[in-house]
């Protein structure tokens, strides 16, 4: 039996079995390393945005970015991507030659990883990623990208549908809009994308108006 140094925990020790303590400790250091990342690398930018407009970082699979780019095959335009993350669909984009190619994204950390990323495939300066809430921005022309949680689709839906020209085709993926009827759509679970027409959109909305005055 080795006591070890004075003070030292038993859990702490090399080849030591976890008891009740140990497990308990290692649960709040748990907890805590996951606080300190959200804190210091996910939360700047959500603090003046309200909780159910927040567009957390959910990085996009290489299959939902290829469905999300199938569904813009084809395109002319801007690309722009609402909370673009890491950029990694907006580099895609721009390689496919959907260009000019840009995302928003608060977040300074997945900012500078996204302009990193950029620089290492050699496109440094032609692909912008813009410190800018979405919610804030005015939508550009031509087609967009739409991710995040559910309960901010709605109010995402009416910005877009104000905002948008006719020509312009909204992908969303992981939830699709609520009150919209996609164009089409590609893929199954988490990697699934939903493509709207705004033009398709508004004539749909306009006519559930109308029939709601009849």
């Amino acid at each position: 039996w080795d006591p070890g140094e004075p003070g030292e925990p038993s859990w702490a020790r090399p080849g030591a079995a976890l008891g009740g303590r140990g497990l308990l400790a290692l649960a709040a250091a748990s907890g805590a390393a996951v606080w300190a990342t959200w804190a210091v690398l996910l939360m700047p930018g959500f603090r003046r945005v309200p909780l159910r407009l927040q567009v957390p970082y959910q990085p996009s699979s290489p299959r939902q970015v290829a469905n999300t780019l199938a569904l813009l095959q084809g395109r002319a335009g801007k690309t722009v991507d609402l909370g673009s993350g890491d950029g990694r669909l907006v580099l895609e984009a721009y390689k496919q030659g959907l260009r000019p190619a840009l995302g928003y994204e608060l977040n300074p950390w997945l900012l500078c990883l996204a302009n990193y990323r950029a620089w290492r495939a050699g496109y440094h300066g032609k692909i912008s990623f813009l410190k800018k809430d979405l919610w804030k921005v005015t939508a550009a022309q031509g087609s967009g990208c739409a991710q995040g949680r559910a309960t901010a689709k709605p109010p995402l839906a009416t910005k877009l549908l104000a905002e948008l020209p006719d020509d312009a085709r909204v992908v969303a993926g992981r939830y699709p809009f609520p009150s919209w009827s996609p164009s089409s759509t590609l893929g199954q679970g988490l990697d699934q994308v939903w493509a709207y027409d705004i033009k398709e959109v508004r004539r749909e909305v306009q006519g559930r108006a109308q029939q709601s005055q009849l």
